[in-house]
């Protein structure tokens, strides 16, 4: 047998019990990075930005206005979006701790910010460094101010699957947290796997009770980790419930600081592989993904523990860069 290998691509099989669309709001550049080891140069995390946005992203969550203190990585989060500038068709979303760090992205001209709270005691002291009521109220009186100013925003519950200290997470509890953040004006709320530990009936029954409440699925995300494998398992069992919002990250990178055990979340591209081969438009370029998380794992020196990426990888030639591209993570 001789010839040239066929070239891998989604093979279309549409189930019609399923949205002919989804958005996916991509964490790579904020939530992707924040716990790497080595701070990553400005210059390399705003051209990722640009591959990504290059490739078709409609929604992207830059960085985030913490105190360096808390996450060194996202200190430089002002540079980052001066040189990131307008990046038309995509809606840019910083993360905003608290009043101070929402009036740090209104400074920088962010239209989209995002809100943290956490279902368990445990995680909100952790990573919120408050209870669980003071980082609602603390999130709620951002929102309301964002709101005036004519800002919108994301809201996240984390933790709401189960917590590394607490174990499991009691529905109502979730359920009580979204609805406030939706009833003070988050445009949706994206339930975090904050350490993977969902599995498909599980995700049914969260989007079931938020549904029972009178929540629209269309007002309802998901934040999902792979840690035990049942990221796209996960993704599939929304889809069938009515959830057309997704959170990933190119390469499957990241995790949370504060959660053991937590690991890196979905990969993008392994997402974009199953939504296409169901036939379900996300408006990206799988191609130009995968190019990206060769791209970033070449920076980062290490390879990317996403299984499409580095499948599809040999396939393709390297992109051509969207600007002055960094030569290293050097500089």
């Amino acid at each position: 047998m001789s010839g040239a290998l066929w070239r891998p691509v989604p093979q279309v099989v549409r189930d019609e019990r399923l949205p002919a669309a989804v958005r996916i709001h991509e964490v790579g550049p904020r939530d992707g990075l924040q716990a790497e080891p080595d701070l990553v140069p400005t210059g390399v995390k705003v051209e990722l930005c640009r591959r990504l946005v290059a490739a078709g992203n409609s929604s992207l969550e830059v960085t985030s206005f913490v105190p360096p203190r808390w996450v060194p990585q996202l200190a430089d989060a002002a540079e980052v979006l001066a040189a990131l500038g307008e990046t038309p068709g995509t809606r840019r979303t910083v993360l905003v701790p608290n009043v101070r760090g929402l009036e740090a992205a209104l400074a920088a001209g962010v239209p989209d910010v995002a809100v943290v709270v956490s279902a368990t005691a445990s995680f909100a002291a952790a990573n919120l460094n408050s209870t669980v009521t003071g980082a609602l109220e603390r999130a709620v009186d951002v929102v309301h101010r964002a709101r005036r100013e004519g800002v919108t925003v994301r809201g996240y519950v984390s933790m709401a699957f189960g917590d590394p200290w607490e174990g499991p997470v009691a529905g109502p509890r979730v359920t009580a947290l979204a609805g406030a953040l939706l009833d003070a004006g988050c445009r949706v709320v994206a339930l975090g796997d904050t350490t993977g530990v969902a599995t498909p009936a599980h995700v049914v029954a969260r989007v079931g009770d938020l549904r029972a409440t009178g929540v629209d699925p269309g007002r309802i995300a998901l934040h999902l980790h792979d840690t035990y494998g049942q990221g796209l398992a996960n993704v599939h069992a929304a889809l069938l419930a009515g959830v057309t919002e997704f959170d990933s990250s190119l390469g499957g990178l990241g995790r949370c600081p504060y959660a053991p055990g937590a690991t890196g979340n979905l990969a993008t591209e392994d997402l974009v592989w199953m939504l296409h081969g169901l036939g379900i438009g996300t408006g990206l370029d799988l191609d130009g993904l995968v190019r990206a998380s060769a791209w970033l794992a070449a920076h980062l020196g290490r390879r990317l523990p996403t299984r499409v990426g580095n499948a599809l990888a040999p396939h393709l030639a390297p992109a051509t860069p969207t600007q002055d591209s960094p030569r290293r993570a050097g500089g």
